[in-house]
This record gives C-alpha cells, sequence and structure tokens, in this order.
C-alpha cells in the first residue's frame, strides 16, 4: 500500500481550486481545533485520553491528503494551509509535552529553533513564505513526530508506566527530530535557490505580485 502520495490518481489531470471550501481543508481545521483539546487532557493528566487525541490528529493529516489526492480536491488555500497546521501542532503538542514534563527538553528546542530561523528567512527573503513544495522528508518527517509523540505520552501513562517503553518512544522521538533539521535545512536551501533563480529573472523575491507560487526546478 503507498503512504506517502496516498490516494495519487496516476496520469489524472488534476484541478487546483481557488477556494477554502474543500473536503480536505475543513478536515484540515478540524484536526487542527483538537489541538486545544490535546492540551487541556495533557494538563489535566488525562494521558490515555491525550495519547487517543494525538493519534487522531496524525490520522486525519493523513486521510486530508489521500481525500485531496483520490478525490480531485486539491486547492490553493490546501497548499499552504496544511503544511501550516502541520508545524503549529507539532510546535504547540512539543511544547506542551515538555511543559508537562513528559518529553525531554531537546525535543522542543530541535522543533522551534529550526523554524524560527526558516520563519526569519522567509520574512527576510520574500517578505512571507516561499510556497515551496512540501518534499517527501518533510512528509515522513511529520508522520514520525505524529507517531513518537504518542508513544512518548503513553509510555509514561499509567498503563505501561514501569516498562521499557520510554527508552523507545524517545528513540523514535529523536529520529524525527532528526528528520525535522534535516528537512529544515533542505527548506532554506531550496528558498536561497528560489530568491537566486527570481533575482536572475529581475525580479525581487520581496515583490509577491511578480512571481508565480511554487518552486520552479
Amino acid at each position: 500500500m503507498r503512504l506517502i502520495g496516498a490516494g495519487t490518481r496516476e496520469g489524472f489531470d488534476y484541478t487546483v481550486r481557488r477556494t477554502f471550501w474543500t473536503v480536505p481543508n475543513i478536515v484540515t481545521v478540524l484536526r487542527f481545533l483538537l489541538v486545544p483539546v490535546f492540551i487541556q487532557l495533557a494538563l489535566t493528566e488525562e494521558l490515555v485520553a491525550a495519547f487517543v487525541v494525538l493519534v487522531v490528529l496524525g490520522g486525519t493529516d493523513w486521510i486530508d491528503g489521500w481525500i485531496a489526492r483520490r478525490f480531485d480536491q486539491h486547492s490553493t488555500v490546501g497548499r499552504w494551509l496544511d503544511p501550516l497546521a502541520d508545524r503549529l501542532s507539532v510546535a504547540i503538542v512539543a511544547v506542551t509535552l515538555v511543559a508537562v514534563d513528559i518529553a525531554p527538553l531537546w525535543f522542543v528546542l530541535s522543533i522551534l529553533v529550526p523554524d524560527a530561523v526558516l520563519a526569519i528567512n522567509a520574512a527576510v527573503l520574500f517578505a512571507g513564505s516561499p510556497e515551496l513544495a512540501v518534499t517527501a522528508l518533510g512528509k515522513v518527517r511529520t508522520a514520525v513526530l505524529m507517531v513518537g509523540a504518542p508513544l512518548v505520552l503513553l509510555a509514561r501513562a499509567e498503563v505501561l508506566a514501569g516498562t521499557e517503553w520510554t527508552p523507545i518512544a524517545e528513540s523514535v522521538l529523536a529520529a524525527g527530530c532528526l528528520m525535522h533539521i534535516l528537512a529544515a535545512v533542505d527548506y532554506l536551501r531550496r528558498a536561497h535557490r528560489q530568491a537566486r533563480r527570481l533575482r536572475a529573472q529581475g525580479i525581487d523575491p520581496r515583490d509577491r505580485s511578480r512571481w508565480v507560487a511554487g518552486e520552479q526546478t
């Protein structure tokens, strides 16, 4: 079964809609609305319930992409909304897990520091997002983080307390964090490449009205 790019219809000419009202976008918004629920459950030490919410968060991230590809539901809004929801969700989950002393400090640092560097770089070079396509590494990174975070949470729950799950869970989480750093380096490199390409065409990368969204290779 194909996991990355699941639902892709080979040879199909997809339509990109200029509207918010697509099923994947609605799923994305509903998914992000689960984040406050997770925070509340984590703060009240309802760890099993918080684990379930994180599993749903990760599952719906895969589902909205599958719906978009399988049923031709791509949109210009979805191109930035889904990655933004993913990044914010992961960052908030990381801060919450570290704040309640469930995950180690390196988890949140490895997420927030690269994201801050990318945000500053985008603001300086493009006065906004460079709107680059999400890579396979970025997709795998998100998937691994959304597996590692629930595992760390479950390892601290009473149902698994005292077992050897914590080192395993933290190893998965560390792998996701390493991928996050590598994906950030790749994104930074591609952003600078896009800026150079635009300047070579006589276009100021900060003049967003003059360049087409998305990276051209």
